[in-house]
């Protein structure tokens, strides 16, 4: 099995404008931008050309480091604990159950795990200390 951990910070609406300070204070370089208007849309809840423009994920690499920023869905609101989480990915669905399944006992699931657009298991918890986990799944090559 192998596991991936990065920092992921989630921003209201300012994505965009931190990956630009990042690349300039901290040297930065932009590996992948999507925006929400790029991903899948649904014609039964249409989304404003303001929320389209939000960045559903970036990926950054700061010297060896990779960090992961993006905005929250539109509706959601930065919490204590919410703001920086964890990503950690796996390469296979079984092992990102068995972190998924082990980091929600005693605490709270904020995305079920099951399939996404962008991975065959996503989900999001937060621990019981808090802190807020999001399992992700990289799909096969």
């Amino acid at each position: 099995m192998t596991i991936e951990v990065n920092p992921f910070i989630l921003l209201e609406g300012t994505a965009r404008e931190a990956v630009s300070f990042y690349q300039e204070s901290l040297g930065a370089h932009l590996m992948f931008m999507q925006t929400v208007g790029e991903g899948p849309q649904n014609p039964e809840s249409p989304l404003s050309d303001e929320d389209k423009a939000r960045i559903a994920h970036s990926v950054l690499k700061i010297g060896e480091t990779t960090m992961f920023i993006a905005d929250l869905e539109p509706g959601q609101t930065r919490q204590t604990g919410n703001g920086l989480n964890l990503c950690i990915s796996t390469d296979t669905a079984e092992a990102s159950e068995q972190l998924y399944n082990t980091l929600k006992e005693g605490g709270q699931v904020d995305i079920e795990l099951g399939p996404a657009y962008f991975s065959p298991a996503y989900g999001m918890v937060t621990d019981k200390f808090g802190v807020t986990f999001q399992i992700f799944t990289k799909r096969p090559r």
